[in-house]
């Protein structure tokens, strides 16, 4: 039975469920191993992640990192392309919103200097993209390979530049000066609070909206745009496109350098809202989760948002677990999160044959 004969609802929703809840199950074994109550550890993971205000927040604050990432590798999945270079692209789009920044908080506020840093950010974002898809298009490079060289290319490059250029002067961190507070973004407790709402301080900010505006640009883009459906087609028959007449080598590039933009949005969630300057690692492994929460969204933005929200909640609820019981350890949770993306990436289509054998079976009755 062809993949066809599925209905959209089990490959969006129902198989992604299922991968999630296998791995819970796995995870729950891991515990009981060391010890445990597995029930007990998922009530303190749901309670950190949605349990109070400043866990909301956090959970949140993560998720927003997460739809950049997720949307910059749907984009290259929907043109046949394993961009695993999110990482870098989201630190030097970082550094692209961080040298604005420093460069014009001292005349403009936030709401002036927002589209300015979020040019620059894509654009050195773009660029650290460019480089790969156009090795990948013109000189048949493996953009795997040459996004993984560049992701390390970019941290050595940014520990040069924060040890040796943007360093604070008289600082003896590896960190730029804060930007000033005029240009920072509001942060979501500051936004209910002007609304006469108190709610606890994190670090989410007003970035969360820019992560959802730029899931409908690519819902617009990808499936109600001529280059969107020029993408998907070399992503579905290469062959096919260049014999549509498609310029495949210029729609490679221009995917690529439209995924490191949105990657390097990351930056701006990060510079100009939580840390208010460009520090080192800010990205934070966010690049490389970005894989798995397109895998588990099936590169479709409402699947991206979904998915980027549980890994948000993995993440600030696996600290508040390693917080509150001692056995299981920061190591043990990022298991827990291995296990997640194990079983939502490499094993995504473990349970479509015995789904499409039951889903056979009921229209063989039905039928009858």
């Amino acid at each position: 039975m062809s993949q066809k004969t599925l209905p959209v609802w089990v490959d969006i929703a129902l198989i992604p469920l299922i991968n999630v809840l296998l791995a819970f199950v796995v995870a729950a074994g891991v515990i009981v191993l060391i010890g445990e109550n597995p029930l007990e550890a998922v009530n303190i993971m749901l309670m950190g992640a949605f349990g109070y205000d400043e866990g909301i927040g956090y959970t949140l604050y993560y998720t927003t990192n997460f739809i950049f990432t997720g949307l910059a590798v749907a984009i290259a999945f929907h043109a046949g392309l394993f961009n695993i270079g999110g990482e870098g692209q989201a630190y030097i789009g970082g550094l692209g919103v961080g040298l604005m920044c420093l460069a014009l908080d001292a005349w403009l506020p936030w709401y002036l200097l927002l589209p300015l840093a979020i040019f620059s950010g894509a654009l050195f974002g773009a660029f650290w993209a460019y480089i790969p898809g156009y090795l990948q298009a013109y000189r048949g490079s493996h953009i795997v390979i040459t996004t993984i060289m560049f992701n390390f290319i970019a941290s050595a490059l940014m520990v040069y530049l924060l040890v040796n250029v943007l360093i604070q002067p008289g600082a003896m961190s590896p960190e730029s000066r804060r930007i000033a507070d005029n240009a920072t973004l509001p942060f979501m407790h500051e936004v209910f609070g002007a609304m006469g709402m108190d709610i606890a301080s994190s670090p989410l900010n007003v970035s969360l909206f820019l992560a959802l505006i730029c899931c409908v640009f690519v819902w617009l883009f990808i499936w109600h745009t001529r280059w969107g459906y020029a993408i998907r087609m070399i992503g579905f028959n290469e062959q096919a496109a260049i014999y549509s007449g498609i310029n495949t080598r210029r729609m490679v590039v221009l995917t690529m350098c439209i995924s490191g933009g949105l990657a390097a949005m990351v930056g701006i969630n990060e510079v100009m809202g939580a840390q208010e300057r460009v520090v080192l690692d800010f990205v934070a492994g966010a690049g490389f989760t970005g894989i798995a929460v397109a895998l588990m969204g099936r590169n479709h933005p409402v699947g991206i948002i979904v998915a980027s929200l549980l890994f948000g909640a993995l993440f600030q609820g696996g600290a508040e677990l390693s917080f509150e019981i001692s056995t299981i350890t920061r190591d043990l949770v990022v298991v827990i999160q291995g296990l997640v993306i194990l079983f939502c990436g490499a094993l995504a289509y473990m349970v479509r044959p015995t789904l499409e054998r039951i889903f056979a079976r009921v229209s063989v009755e039905k039928e009858l």
